[in-house]
């Protein structure tokens, strides 16, 4: 299939791109394929990638700040279709073009432990690792064996200073709205809450982190992000409606598989009739 051309566009604005459309129903060297099978081909592509999002956000849909994959289906058609005889109908391509995050706050549940971090607003912590920062939402945390203050995967929750938290394990600590840590009633230090100007700046890096990808992308303060202690952020995808949309497209994609398999037998009965018309 030649390079698409976009006829409609029907995205989101606050989404992050999957790169540029990659071409996928490409026929054999000098052969064809009729527009049904084409755009029956092109859809059930687009169920797939659909059928593997949603697998992915139900599975996810109890873990801490995870923040489901969303779709937007967009239409093609080949510069070589749209430059066809006046009169005929060339086929649009339905295609998936971007996938992107919803970035919506999830449910704050209680847990009553001490060391789980919950955001109610706009925004994220820091992890530090030795590849640069991480952002996550899912706060729950735990204190290690250096005193320093951890995600589950054991890297330091980092300070507006930019530094680990230390806290002494022997003594209870609690943590403002602002992210102000106190021990013995002293603050030790505050959480670094940040946020982006432009959602799209990041992408998933596994376990509900993040990473900016944007070379313009900078954190800065969160400006309405609040703390809150002793809970944690579900994720924010809907098992139910998950499921609902999971048993729509399952529908959509017998449909289509019909629909090639309709193709498949009007090519042979064609080739049959003019086998017969030749003897």
């Amino acid at each position: 299939m030649p390079n698409a051309l976009i006829v409609r566009i029907l995205a989101p604005t606050n989404r992050i791109a999957s790169g540029p459309l990659i071409a996928f129903l490409i026929p054999a060297a000098g052969t064809t394929m009729d527009s049904l099978t084409t755009v029956a081909a092109s859809g059930i592509r687009a169920r797939i990638q659909t059928l593997d999002m949603l697998a992915n956000n139900l599975a996810n849909a109890s873990a801490a700040g995870f923040k489901s994959d969303r779709e937007s289906y967009e239409l093609y058609v080949s510069p070589e279709a749209a430059d066809s005889p006046e009169g005929t109908t060339p086929a649009i391509l339905p295609v998936i073009q971007n996938r992107w995050i919803d970035f919506s706050q999830g449910t704050l549940v209680s847990t009553g432990n001490s060391t789980d971090l919950a955001l109610n607003g706009k925004g994220f912590f820091v992890a530090r690792t030795t590849d640069g920062p991480l952002y996550t939402r899912g706060g729950s945390f735990r204190v290690g064996k250096s005193g320093e203050l951890q995600t589950q995967d054991e890297y330091a929750v980092q300070g507006t200073d930019g530094k680990p938290i230390l806290l002494d394990s022997s003594k209870s600590f609690e943590i403002n709205p602002d992210g102000t840590v106190l021990q013995g009633g002293q603050p030790v230090a505050q959480v670094a809450l940040v946020d982006f100007a432009d959602p799209g700046a990041l992408t998933k890096r596994g376990a509900n982190y993040f990473r900016a990808i944007l070379p313009d992308a900078k954190a800065t303060p969160a400006a309405n992000a609040e703390v809150q202690q002793g809970k944690v952020e579900t994720g924010n995808s809907e098992a139910a409606h998950s499921a609902a949309r999971l048993s729509t497209i399952l529908r959509q994609f017998e449909s289509l598989q019909k629909a090639m398999t309709i193709a498949a037998d009007m090519k042979r009965r064609s080739v049959e009739e003019v086998a017969k018309v030749a003897s």
